[in-house]
């Protein structure tokens, strides 16, 4: 933090797409530099051009040689990219991925030495992506390699619902086989601590997703719920996981019945991202759960067909700062009220 300010590092992601425009957006509201310090990882040549493209006069970034050249008072950019960068808008190309990776690698190494406090990722091209340095479906599984932690949970979160997944970024037909008990206690315990530590909620109740329509309709339509799903649950109630299931997508999600849960698993992608998005597309947040550190991004992507027309939304953006800002001050509470727990004497766990 720099004068009680959590220093917010922004990655630009693809070059090409609305990125630049919905961070632009965001940080145009002078309201941002009283919460935080923001940092983009970027270029100062693609922002301009992104500045031009969109005609936006009030607003510009204070260019930092690293992070400890930035100005607290200020929204800063960190080039990341060589001179000779080229905005070509709505466009995939190689040279869009080398800059999305490049730019990650820059805030994970400021984030690692404790330079900057949350990290904020604009949406990529999770194919002009990979190559030899990233080789991973996406953001998530990257920061899970670099944190060095095996297991994390992508969790969509708005308003109204935090919905997470079992199986993220797989093809669906490997779905059924990672589908196991282990898998499904694994990410509800990820999920029940986050949802104490990082949205201080002390009791979490959780919904679970079957994995066939209508959860199996007991074993008529696939038998995956008693042989795996249910089990899962029991276990995880045996944990004092307050776990409920399993339910079906449509049921739930039709009636509004997920709005008596603080948190939702599902068991891939599709199931648990369509119905959130169809609901809270415009705020919103992909936050990963799991990681020692606090990461989040807007649920949107690079919307490649809209790019510099100053028409795409900033609103999930702007809810992804905001949310990396609030589970910081949440951690740094959950931290503080357990720093140091009152002990309970022999006599008071026998009464």
């Amino acid at each position: 933090m720099i004068n009680d300010k959590i220093v917010v590092g922004i990655t630009q992601g693809d070059i090409n797409g609305i990125g630049y425009e919905v961070i632009i957006k965001t940080l145009s509201d002078s309201r941002i530099n009283e919460l935080c310090v923001p940092v983009l990882y970027g270029s100062p040549k693609v922002a301009a051009y992104h500045r031009k493209a969109l005609n936006v006069e009030n607003f510009s970034f204070n260019q930092a040689k690293d992070i400890d050249d930035i100005n607290p008072k200020r929204s800063n950019i960190i080039n990341c990219m060589n001179e000779n960068v080229r905005v070509e808008l709505g466009k995939s190309n190689e040279y869009c991925g080398e800059g999305s990776v490049k730019a990650l690698e820059c805030a994970v190494n400021d984030l690692k030495k404790g330079k900057i406090d949350v990290l904020l990722t604009a949406p990529i091209n999770k194919l002009n992506v990979q190559g030899k340095n990233f080789n991973f479906p996406g953001h998530t599984e990257f920061l899970a390699k670099s944190f060095g932690v095996d297991e994390v949970l992508m969790l969509m979160v708005s308003n109204t619902m935090r919905v997470g997944v079992v199986t993220g970024h797989v093809a669906l037909s490997e779905v059924p086989g990672l589908i196991t008990v282990d898998a499904i206690l694994t990410k509800l315990r990820i999920l029940n601590n986050t949802l104490i530590t990082d949205f201080d909620i002390r009791k979490p109740r959780i919904a679970v997703l079957g994995l066939n329509p209508h959860s199996g309709d007991g074993g008529v339509l696939g038998n995956e719920e008693q042989t795996v799903i249910i089990p899962a649950i029991e276990k995880a109630n045996a944990e004092n996981i307050h776990a409920m299931g399993p339910y079906s997508t449509d049921g739930l999600f039709g009636s509004e019945g997920f709005s008596k849960f603080d948190g939702i698993l599902a068991m891939y992608h599709d199931q648990g991202l369509t119905p959130f998005k169809a609901l809270a597309f415009d705020t919103g947040v992909n936050y990963t759960a799991g990681l020692p550190v606090i990461r989040t991004s807007p649920a949107h992507g690079t919307a490649y067909a809209i790019a510099g027309q100053g028409v795409a939304s900033e609103n999930s953006f702007r809810e992804a700062l905001y949310l990396a800002l609030d589970i910081f001050k949440k951690r740094q509470m959950y931290s503080e009220i357990n720093k140091n727990p009152l002990r309970i004497s022999h006599q008071e766990t026998q009464e």
